[in-house]
């Protein structure tokens, strides 16, 4: 009788999870889909495309505004409601639709396809493993963020350098490191979710905290796709 209990509380635990894990990527696929209308809607748009690209203020302000709101929202997450930081990864998400929109401006539209189905390929494939694999992939996540603020350093460093061979080299790599980062933060629900069992409110909260991680891995894996096998306009 104790076994069978055992069994079925097992069973529950593990149905909550993958409910979980699917709402997480429900936010980040809801997430992803509102940056695309943004995106297309901008680019369609001469009044936007003036608007946003038509002076640097604009531009640099959005993406300080980017920036500001992936930092207050993973800061003040406890503090916050839920619907508060759904409401931000949203307005991020349409925020960020609208600077992308740039690439409509210089690469081709197939370009463009080829890079965004590739992405969804690979980012569906090292989620899968980061769901399945019984590797602690924590080191390892480490070790992609220390990797990540070196490229990061490397990116800045090289807009004063302008070498065409080392701006490749670092895209490679930050892509890898991208790459491997969905399995990382795929992963990582699972102590989102097992960390949090006596606070639902904070369980939903991490979920969003989740999604902006998984939603990050995403376009930047697509951006750097792009920008290494993408044609220019």
């Amino acid at each position: 009788m104790y076994n069978d209990q055992s069994v079925q509380y097992q069973l529950d635990s593990q149905v909550a999870l993958n409910t979980y894990i699917s709402k997480v990527f429900g936010i980040m696929f809801a997430g992803l889909l509102i940056t695309a209308v943004a995106s297309i809607y901008t680019a369609s748009s001469e009044v936007m495309l003036e608007l946003i690209f038509g002076n640097r203020i604009g531009f640099f302000a959005l993406i300080i505004l980017e920036f500001g709101l992936v930092v207050w929202l993973s800061a003040g997450i406890k503090k916050m409601s839920y619907g508060t930081a759904l409401g931000m990864f949203f307005a991020y998400s349409v925020i960020n639709g609208i600077t992308l929109a740039s690439i409509f401006l210089a690469y081709e539209l197939g370009s463009i396809g080829m890079a965004f189905g590739v992405a969804a390929v690979t980012f569906g494939v090292m989620a899968l493993y980061g769901m399945v694999t019984k590797t602690d992939l924590t080191k390892m996540g480490s070790m992609f963020m220390m990797v990540l603020l070196g490229g990061i350093i490397a990116f800045i460093a090289n807009m004063f350098i302008r070498s065409s061979a080392f701006d490749f080299a670092i895209s490679l790599v930050l892509l890898i490191v991208f790459v491997g980062l969905v399995a990382y933060d795929t992963q990582k629900l699972k102590g989102y979710f097992y960390g949090t069992q006596n606070d639902i409110a904070m369980q939903q909260k991490s979920g969003v905290l989740g999604a902006l991680a998984l939603y990050l891995d995403f376009v930047n894996i697509f951006l750097f796709l792009l920008r290494i096998f993408g044609k220019r306009r």
